[in-house]
């Protein structure tokens, strides 16, 4: 049986690794993340539906391999603020979120053969008041482009937040705790993996 990480993701393969994960392979999921489909949806089940659909996708070629697939999202109010697509569309975004509460929301989908588990995190994140100075400065970073709600908690964007409430690492997009507990439901411990590393070394 082959792990496969459904994204290519640097953090996502990061955070895999560092569960003690290191045997996978990456095949992201080529589907167009369409939220104007789901609109209708609530955050949390906006993105456990997108990590559904993202895992079978890629399941569909690999049905008896173990398939995990996630999906990320920022919401303010429930209202979804996705990947900015411009500088100018950033720039928003963290005014948006500038001395705000908000919620990061991430779907996270296992399965193998016949069996897909679906669940979803949230954590909640406090930015400080942010001054058109640091909006600018940071994007010039270039940083925000590509992260959902336009900034990386473990980056830069440290510099923005000022504080959060539960798990970190669903904030950079896989929430690590919640994943090993549905790996462990397939049969793959990620501590009894990481044990057995250190043993051979």
């Amino acid at each position: 049986m082959k792990i496969i990480l459904a994204s290519q993701s640097p953090r996502r393969r990061e955070l895999l690794e560092r569960m003690g994960i290191s045997d996978f392979e990456i095949i992201p999921a080529q589907g167009e993340e369409s939220v104007k489909r789901t609109r209708t949806l609530t955050p949390d089940q906006l993105v456990e539906e997108l990590s559904r659909h993202k895992c079978a996708e890629v399941m569909a070629s690999c049905p008896e391999d173990l398939v995990i697939a996630a999906d990320t999202m920022v919401a303010v109010n429930n209202r979804v603020l996705g990947k900015p697509g411009s500088e100018e569309d950033a720039a928003r975004m963290l005014t948006t979120l500038s001395g705000r509460l908000h919620m990061v929301y991430t779907g996270v989908t296992v399965a193998r053969g016949g069996t897909m588990i679906t669940e979803h995190e949230i954590t909640s994140v406090r930015f400080r008041p942010l001054t058109q100075a640091d909006i600018i400065r940071y994007i010039a970073t270039g940083e925000p482009m590509d992260k959902a709600g336009a900034y990386g908690i473990q980056g830069y964007g440290s510099l923005l937040v000022e504080g959060i409430s539960g798990d970190y690492y669903n904030v950079m997009g896989l929430p690590v705790c919640r994943l090993g507990w549905m790996l462990k439901r397939f049969g793959v411990d990620p501590l009894a993996l990481a044990a057995e590393k250190e043993l051979a070394k």
